[in-house]
């Protein structure tokens, strides 16, 4: 079970815990040099997603507003001329 958790951690565990403690020091004096917090951060990514969301699903919304008003002119042409064109 060690030679896996080895493994798996990519070194003993004592070592891999003051490692990732090291970086976590490290990236909090960045961040906070920074003046970002966890929580901005993640509301910000929050907000990417939502954006995305929206600018994706928004426009596939547009698109079919604007087959539909399309639609509205197009196809009653196309049946009249389909008549038209059967009695002729």
């Amino acid at each position: 079970m060690s030679g896996r958790m080895t493994s798996f951690l990519g070194g003993s565990p004592l070592s891999v815990a003051v490692r990732l403690l090291v970086i976590s020091l490290l990236v909090g004096v960045v961040l906070s040099w920074l003046d970002l917090r966890p929580t901005e951060l993640f509301n910000h990514l929050v907000y990417l997603l939502e954006s995305a969301w929206l600018s994706v699903f928004g426009s596939l919304n547009r698109t079919i507003d604007y087959v539909l008003m399309g639609a509205a002119i197009v196809v009653p042409i196309f049946l009249i001329s389909r008549f038209i064109k059967t009695r002729g």
